[in-house]
């Protein structure tokens, strides 16, 4: 399930025609098998009524949950910008040779953090965390010898600002595994099942055109939901703005 929530236009299409097709199953019911009698409707009507009600809070809830993680996404781009630029800075307290490698590592890393935001291959994503990780540990490496080589708090600065890139770097991570939970959507389209299969079994008149709108109209917000929270295959998506600001800045100095 996982895999078609990363699709958007999958979430789209299969839950229009999921839902279509409950609205169709409920008007068939109203009409062969147990038709509602007029003494009923007014009974019918709270049940629908509160059924549409919990749908409709359902979906706002994990629209919020959807949104909320959209903007921790983004502000931990933002931090790993900050944190790299400052520690392009912070290499000056280094010696020279250790000052000119970091430097250059910091850039080749700045470059495989904006893969990393704007890739939507997995094969090639598996690279950039491979590069990623080679370069952490070179850097880690080069401030760790200098640490120990002089243990002062100049140098110490040094080693708590490569520190917070690599931790920038395991927030971002978590943030980007951070999704909506599979029983948050199973719910969800538990319950446009049902609402869609009463909308139609409520219906009075075969064919009518109007009850195709709430299968088409709780898609759409499905799919905005998932468009949302699929941080590489939707439409919305985090621009690292701040990396690409930064990038320039650097490629500049």
């Amino acid at each position: 399930m996982k895999t078609e929530l990363n699709l958007p236009f999958l979430v789209l299409g299969s839950s229009l025609i999921v839902l279509w097709i409950s609205v169709q199953i409920g008007g068939f019911v109203g009409r062969r098998l147990r038709p509602l009698r007029d003494d009923e409707r007014e009974d019918f009507s709270v049940v629908l009524t509160a059924t549409l009600t919990l749908l409709a809070l359902i979906i706002g809830f994990t629209f919020s949950m959807a949104v909320s993680r959209y903007d921790q996404r983004k502000d931990y781009e933002e931090e790993e910008a900050n944190a790299i630029g400052t520690e392009y800075v912070r290499a000056n307290l280094l010696p020279a040779a250790d000052r000119a490698r970091i430097r250059t590592l910091l850039v080749q890393y700045l470059d495989q953090r904006l893969l990393f935001y704007t890739t939507r291959d997995p094969h090639e994503l598996e690279q950039i965390n491979l590069e990623s990780t080679k370069l952490q540990t070179t850097m880690w490496s080069i401030v760790q010898s200098a640490g120990l080589a002089q243990p002062n708090a100049v140098v110490a600065l040094v080693v708590s600002g490569m520190n917070d890139v690599l931790n920038r770097q395991g927030y971002t991570q978590a943030a980007w595994w951070n999704r909506i939970p599979p029983g948050a959507w199973i719910l969800m389209l538990a319950l446009a099942i049902c609402s869609s299969f009463l909308i139609g079994y409520g219906k009075r008149r075969l064919g009518t055109a109007l009850f195709s709108v709430f299968p088409v109209i709780v898609s759409v917000a499905f799919f905005l939901v998932a468009d949302i929270d699929s941080p590489r295959r939707g439409l919305i998506r985090v621009r690292p703005q701040n990396l690409m600001s930064l990038a320039d800045s650097l490629w500049a100095d």
